[in-house]
């Protein structure tokens, strides 16, 4: 799968690309994707940063009583949304 080619940003030469996000240019050494790789990167950011802010985010560190109510809050937060999500299928089937 070599033999492609991508246009680097950077100096315009045309380097062979194997549609990889690291893949750098053979004359400069700059990375061919630059805007694909930093979308990555701040998607790949964002994801644990939601993780950590999750409300139900258990902690090793917390004790059993909070590790409980977290575990407890996330089940009702899927069975809630479970239901909420076929409410919702019923209402968009009825009319077909």
């Amino acid at each position: 799968m070599g033999d492609s080619q991508k246009k680097c940003p950077n100096c315009g030469q045309w380097s062979s690309w194997d549609r990889n996000y690291d893949d750098r240019c053979d004359h400069c050494g700059e990375y061919l994707a630059q805007e694909e790789k930093r979308r990555e990167t701040v998607k790949e950011e964002e994801k644990l940063r939601q993780e950590k802010d999750w409300m139900f985010r258990v902690d090793p560190t917390d004790n059993a009583w909070i590790k409980f109510w977290k575990k407890a809050g996330n089940l009702f937060y899927v069975v809630f949304m479970a239901i909420m999500s076929f409410i919702m299928w019923v209402i968009a089937a009825l009319p077909g």
